[in-house]
């Protein structure tokens, strides 16, 4: 007996597909970013390149779990965007108040204005869609 093919969750289709594109976007561009900082001058800011690294795992696992379906996968996306969420906030408040921290930009810094900002709205719009989508699992 074969069982019958399981959907694919609703919210990876429509704007929730939109949304798992820029984060894999975000996941590559900030990965090839960081790999790119540290292996070429970490010694220069070593903060910031660490926390583009942070920030590129970061978009790779809400990328991933914001994909995939269950219960297990919503906590995994929701921790993901909420870490994410408070590290843009962190480290721009910092950037800000401590800017000697900073002096080579991390996708983070000043709430990601090197990134249009977008680093700031992403996981507004994540959590939005995690919260909208609950009710689907």
């Amino acid at each position: 007996m074969t069982k019958a093919p399981v959907s694919s969750p609703k919210r990876s289709l429509g704007v929730g597909r939109l949304l798992i594109v820029f984060y894999a976007v975000f996941a590559v561009s900030s990965t090839a970013r960081a790999s790119f900082q540290i292996i070429t001058k970490f010694e220069q800011a070593p903060l910031a390149y660490s926390l583009s690294l942070v920030s590129a795992l970061v978009y790779i696992l809400a990328t991933v779990s914001l994909a995939k379906a269950g219960k297990s996968w919503r906590q995994v996306a929701l921790a993901s965007v909420v870490f994410e969420l408070a590290g843009v906030a962190t480290v721009g408040t910092l950037s800000f108040l401590a800017p000697e921290l900073f002096a080579h930009q991390s996708v983070w810094s000043g709430f990601g204005s090197g990134y249009g900002y977008i680093p700031l709205v992403l996981p507004i719009l994540g959590l939005l869609w995690i919260r909208k989508t609950k009710r689907e699992i």
